[in-house]
């Protein structure tokens, strides 16, 4: 078989192994990632995982926030907030997210504080 007087292959239909000119054969060291490739994928992938994490629990946050202002601040639920709730509920999330922010400080310079020491 031939198209404009080149092979193509064989009579089976494949392509024999000198088709493609060399520029194009694949090797397979070029298939293979390196270490620096695995390490630079694994860097990435941990940097998605921790953004997930961070996702995560600031949902949790919010979730537990307005759960725990709610409860505490609106007594008797209806179609709009009274004055006071408003007033009380914006109180309880500003304390909330005050004391989340003191605990995560702290717990932060914890870690930074062991991973110093040898």
């Amino acid at each position: 078989m031939s198209f404009l007087g080149s092979s193509l292959g064989s009579s089976s239909g494949t392509a024999s192994p000198g088709f493609w000119p060399s520029h194009f054969q694949c090797s397979e060291d070029l298939l293979k990632p390196t270490l620096e490739d695995m390490q630079r994928n694994k860097e990435l992938f941990m940097a998605s995982v921790r953004n997930e994490m961070a996702l995560l629990n600031a949902q949790q946050l919010i979730n537990k926030c307005n759960e725990k202002c709610f409860q505490k601040c609106v007594t008797k639920p209806g179609t709009s907030l009274s004055g006071s709730e408003e007033t009380c509920l914006s109180r309880c999330i500003d304390r909330y997210l005050e004391a989340f922010n003191i605990v995560s400080r702290s717990y932060t310079d914890r870690l930074k504080e062991r991973q110093e020491r040898p």
